[in-house]
C-alpha cells in the first residue's frame, strides 16, 4: 500500500489566504453594491452595463483561491511510497569523551585547544557510515552530551554548543569520563566498542589506569588524542571574544599549560588502543578510519525504507493553469453564463 509523506508542511499556512481573500471579496462587493445604490438607480445599472456578472467574478475568486491551494501543496512535496527496501546497518559503537576544562583555551594550537579537538571529532564523525555515536564532556566533573545515537547532524549540532563554560568544577576528571562512557553501550552483542579521548591529559584526577584497565575488561578499546603542544602556552579568559587576562596561580604568576602525553598514551595503552597526535587534522582522520575499518562491524539496526517521489509538480502545473485560466477569465457576462442566469441576472422582459 502506497505511504504519502508531507515534506514541508509547514507551508500549509500559505492556505490560511484563501480565507483572507473570500472575506475580502465579500466586504468589496458590499462596498460596491452600497455605493451602486447610492449613485446609481438599479435599472439604469443594467442599461449602462449589461453584461455585468457577479458569476464572473465569483468564478474568477474560486479560481485564484484554487491557484493558491494548488501553489501550497506544491511547496509542500507530498511524496508517494512506491516500493520498500531492507536497509541493513553494520558499525562500532563509538563515544568521544572531550575536554572542555579551561586548559582547552590555550591557543598553542589553531585557533585553540577546545575549536580544534571539536574540529578533529566532526571531521572523524563526518568520515563514519553505519557506526553510532555518543558525545562526552568533562573537566571537573563528565557529563552526557548525546547519547548513543546514528543521527549524526543532531550529535554534530550539540557538539558545536560544547564550551568551558559546562562544567562549573575545574580539573580533568578522565576517570570520571571513563566510568560514565561505560554505560553509553546499550548493546551488550556488541563485540567492538571504542572510546576517543580527546583532551590535553593536563590535570587528570585518581588511577586512571586501573579505571582504564576495568574498560578494558568490559570490550572497550580507549583511543586518545592528544590536542596542544609540549611547550604549552597561556590561558586567555575572554569575554565576548575581547582577551581580559591570562589565568595565573595562587601566587600570582601566570599559567602555562602543556599537552601531557604521558598521561595520554598510559590510558590507551592500558586499554589496548593507541595514542594519536593531534595536530594535524588529516592525519588523524586517516588513523582513526583505519583503525575502525579494521574491526568487526556488527548489524545493530535493520529498518524498511519507503522510496518516496515527488509528487510536486503536479501541483505546480495546475497552480499555473488556474493563475493563467484567470488572467484571462473576464468579468462581463458571457452567453453561455446568461443561458444559465445563476444569479437572476436575467433582463426582464
Amino acid at each position: 500500500m502506497d505511504q504519502i509523506v508531507l515534506d514541508q508542511p509547514i507551508y500549509f499556512y500559505i492556505l490560511f489566504a484563501i480565507p483572507v481573500i473570500v472575506v475580502v471579496f465579500l466586504l468589496l462587493l458590499v462596498w460596491k453594491r452600497t455605493v451602486q445604490k447610492r449613485f446609481v438607480d438599479k435599472e439604469l445599472l443594467k442599461k449602462l452595463s449589461p453584461n455585468r456578472s457577479l458569476f464572473k467574478s465569483v468564478l474568477k475568486v474560486l479560481v485564484l483561491c484554487l491557484a493558491i491551494a494548488c501553489l501550497s501543496f506544491a511547496l509542500v512535496n507530498p511524496k508517494i511510497g512506491t516500493k520498500l527496501e531492507t536497509v541493513k546497518r553494520e558499525g562500532v559503537d563509538i563515544v568521544f569523551a572531550l575536554d572542555v576544562s579551561k586548559s582547552m583555551l590555550a591557543e598553542d594550537i589553531a585557533p585553540n585547544r577546545l575549536e580544534k579537538a571539536k574540529q578533529l571529532i566532526t571531521q572523524i564523525i563526518n568520515g563514519l557510515a553505519g557506526d553510532r555515536i555518543g558525545i562526552i564532556g568533562y573537566a571537573g566533573s563528565a557529563f552526557p552530551q548525546v547519547p548513543i545515537t546514528s543521527d549524526f547532524s543532531s550529535a554534530k549540532l550539540f557538539l558545536s554548543g560544547m564550551n568551558t563554560d559546562m562544567v562549573s568544577s575545574q580539573g580533568t576528571a578522565i576517570t570520571q569520563a571513563i566510568e560514565l562512557a561505560q554505560t553509553f553501550y546499550d548493546d551488550e552483542d556488541q563485540t567492538n566498542r571504542v572510546l576517543f579521548i580527546i583532551s590535553d591529559g593536563e590535570d587528570h584526577e585518581g588511577n586512571v589506569s586501573t579505571i582504564a584497565e576495568e574498560a578494558a575488561e568490559k570490550g572497550i578499546r580507549i583511543f586518545t588524542i592528544g590536542v596542544g603542544t609540549l611547550e604549552g602556552g597561556p590561558i586567555p579568559i575572554k569575554e565576548n571574544g575581547v582577551l581580559q587576562y591570562y589565568k595565573r596561580d595562587q601566587n600570582n604568576e601566570q599559567v602555562i599549560t602543556r599537552l601531557s602525553e604521558e598521561t595520554l598514551k598510559e590510558i590507551a595503552k592500558t586499554a589496548n588502543g593507541e595514542y594519536i597526535d593531534g595536530s594535524n587534522t588529516k592525519v588523524v582522520v586517516d588513523q582513526v578510519k583505519a583503525i575502525l575499518n579494521g574491526m568487526d562491524k556488527k548489524e545493530f539496526e535493520a529498518k524498511q525504507f519507503t522510496d518516496f517521489k515527488d509528487q510536486f509538480q503536479w501541483f505546480l502545473a495546475g497552480a499555473l493553469f488556474l493563475l493563467v485560466l484567470d488572467v484571462f477569465l473576464l468579468e462581463r457576462q458571457t452567453a453561455w453564463v446568461k443561458k444559465l442566469n445563476l444569479f437572476n441576472e436575467k433582463e426582464k422582459q
